[in-house]
């Protein structure tokens, strides 16, 4: 698949505030769904689909793209707003979110939506999912790449760990693994629901290639993505710290977030703190 020009860095950075304001009217109008992880994750998934990921909206199909696998299905609003923002789905679809009928579930659904590879929602189950993927890939000699994003808290399940092992014993180098580690779940925080550090440790015991980002940096995500790809000896995961609720300064960092929407009155303010955003783009990081 041939790949077009891509936009530049600040344009992405745009694109993921964009992407963030549809997730706040989206959960406006659908009055349920997960606003903390949705928002926090709004950078990488600007930077994969308008960078890094080998995909064309107008051939969802095409058997040489690569395969985004989103195993914690909740945060499907910010996946929804980045189709639409990608072209593969209209801004009308997205005031549709959680409706009876609709296309876009309260989970996403394999084959409802272009550009949705798996149905998700069970968590912990991601990662199998993409290995599966990659495993065939690799036996049928395919040159596309597998990439997967999981939520920290889903680590506390089993068939996370038993995916870890056999990704590095079939060298499925393929593979780029993104954990969201935000640090909240739904039952309070990771470290204190079941603690995960030293996570980089744990995995690297495992025998993958760890790399550890800043997930609201752009320029980071784009270029763990490149060295996940050159690693040639073992699979590779990027554990990309972010803040849930980035850019609404009463959600950033708050559990309570992690599964509700906003009102009405909760979603001006946050339109307001997210379109303040924009004017910093330049003065910060250009």
């Amino acid at each position: 698949m041939p790949r077009t020009k891509k936009p530049a860095i600040a344009d992405i950075r745009r694109k993921a505030n964009q992407i963030r304001e549809n997730v706040i009217n989206m959960l406006l109008e659908a009055e349920s769904g997960h606003t903390a992880g949705s928002l926090g994750t709004a950078d990488i998934f600007a930077a994969l689909f308008f960078n890094v990921l080998n995909i064309n909206p107008k051939k969802p199909k095409d058997p040489t793209r690569d395969r985004f696998v989103l195993s914690n299905g909740h945060i499907c609003p910010v996946l929804y707003a980045t189709l639409h923002a990608r072209g593969f789905i209209s801004k009308k679809d997205l005031w549709t979110l959680r409706k009876i009928d609709s296309k876009l579930e309260g989970h996403p659904v394999k084959d409802k939506v272009p550009g949705v590879e798996v149905t998700s929602g069970s968590l912990g189950q991601g990662i199998s999912q993409g290995i599966g993927m990659a495993l065939a890939a690799k036996m049928d000699n395919k040159q596309h790449r597998i990439y997967i994003m999981t939520s920290d808290g889903e680590l506390n399940e089993g068939q996370t760990w038993e995916a870890s092992m056999f990704a590095p014993n079939k060298d499925l180098t393929n593979i780029t693994w993104i954990i969201d580690r935000n640090n909240i779940q739904i039952d309070g925080r990771t470290e204190e629901v079941m603690p995960l550090e030293n996570l980089r440790a744990k995995l690297e015991s495992f025998n993958w290639f760890v790399i550890e980002i800043d997930g609201h940096n752009i320029e980071e995500i784009i270029k763990a993505c490149k060295m996940a790809e050159a690693v040639r000896q073992r699979p590779a995961a990027i554990i990309a710290h972010t803040i849930p609720g980035k850019g609404v300064d009463f959600m950033e960092y708050k559990v309570e977030w992690h599964g509700k929407s906003p009102n009405k009155d909760q979603a001006a303010k946050a339109l307001q703190s997210i379109r303040s955003l924009n004017g910093k783009i330049n003065s910060i990081y250009d």
